[in-house]
């Protein structure tokens, strides 16, 4: 069994960096994956169903606002992507599954510290099949946590850019202030280049 892994939401200027952990059975139907970008928004939700449903296992892992500040975007993605993996193991314990994984492959440049053999592998999340699913369920995963951050500070508009530096997100910070999720070692443009309020 190969696992994927992948995140989503380094770039963001605010909210957590959300990464999943991915084992497909043999037969899933992989023409519904895909670069989780680069999929529409329908594309991405009727692949997250189908992931969620046929996948041998899944698992969600999550690094806030505050620890990315104190151990840097790097590794706080590494950090969620080894929190996906044993969400991951503990979802298939508690369905009686046992998962016989032999290698892991992780999008990008780095691997996080799990238990098994892992693989870096740029682009991994559009052509690795497992990878290509933990990227589509970290991203949805993530997009919906930030729609519910709207909720609770409408003022940001975070259901909009999901805390990406867009120009509206940018010009709420500088009329608000910093949210209570934001991440204070980002900088949100060259107008300013660091929090200082």
């Amino acid at each position: 069994m190969r696992c994927g892994l992948d995140e989503a939401g380094r770039g963001p200027l605010a909210g957590p960096v959300c990464a999943a952990a991915v084992v497909l059975p043999q037969d899933f139907p992989i023409e519904v994956l895909g670069d989780s970008k680069k999929l529409s928004l329908a594309q991405r939700e009727k692949a997250r169903i189908i992931i969620y449903e046929e996948a041998i296992a899944w698992g969600i892992g999550w690094a806030s606002a505050a620890e990315i500040d104190k151990i840097n975007i790097l590794q706080a993605s590494l950090l969620a992507m080894e929190r996906a993996f044993y969400a991951m193991l503990s979802y298939a314990a508690s369905l009686n599954r046992s998962l016989d994984i032999s290698e892991a492959v992780a999008d990008g440049l780095y691997t996080p510290h799990i238990p098994v053999p892992c693989s870096a592998l740029v682009k991994a999340d559009g052509s690795v099949p497992e990878v290509m699913a933990a990227s589509i369920l970290a991203k949805t995963a993530r997009d919906r946590m930030m729609e519910r951050y709207g909720w609770i500070y409408p003022e940001y508009g975070f259901e909009q850019h999901k805390g990406y530096p867009t120009k509206l997100h940018r010009s709420r910070i500088l009329q608000y202030g910093p949210s209570p999720i934001q991440r204070f070692s980002f900088s949100i443009g060259p107008e300013q280049a660091l929090f200082d309020f």
